[in-house]
């Protein structure tokens, strides 16, 4: 395993998703942190986290309609990632999801040269960057965790 962020607020959203009620025009689904929100007109409203919430659901949704097992499924991801040149944090989220299955540094680098000759140099080089700033972020907020957790004790 090469990376262990704190806990993504996003995965622990998905893990504990419920499914999504219908109730006439209005659509509910069960925000982060068990508060409920509620779509109307494909805007969010009364939560937090409208946005984080939004792709919460909609992250449980792919996951829940695809037939791939958990690794294929990350790695997967992770190779989107690198197609659409997807910033730091959305790798922060995917690598921490695919250190907790197991998927290591040699696999992540697998799918690298594989789609390199689809997306070209430019995108393996600038995903290889934010792969390396989503691990910066992930140890500076493990450094500010134990920070914090040390001046509550």
């Amino acid at each position: 395993m090469f990376f262990h962020p704190a806990q993504p607020v996003l995965l622990h959203h998905i893990q504990s998703a419920e499914p999504v009620r219908v109730a006439g025009p209005e659509v509910e689904v069960v925000a982060s942190r068990g508060r409920e929100a509620s779509v109307k007109g494909g805007v969010m409203a009364d939560t937090e986290t409208p946005v984080l919430d939004l792709l919460g659901k909609m992250t449980a949704d792919s996951i829940e309609a695809s037939s791939l097992d958990a690794e294929t499924l990350v790695l997967t991801r992770i190779a989107a990632l690198i197609a659409v040149d997807a910033p730091p944090a959305s790798y922060m989220l995917n690598l921490g999801a695919a250190s907790e299955i197991g998927i290591d540094v040699q696999q992540v680098q697998g799918v690298l040269a594989a789609i390199a000759p689809i997306v070209g140099t430019a995108r393996i080089v600038s995903a290889t960057g934010n792969i390396a700033r989503a691990l910066g972020m992930a140890l500076e907020m493990a450094e500010l965790e134990a920070e914090i957790e040390g001046d509550s004790v």
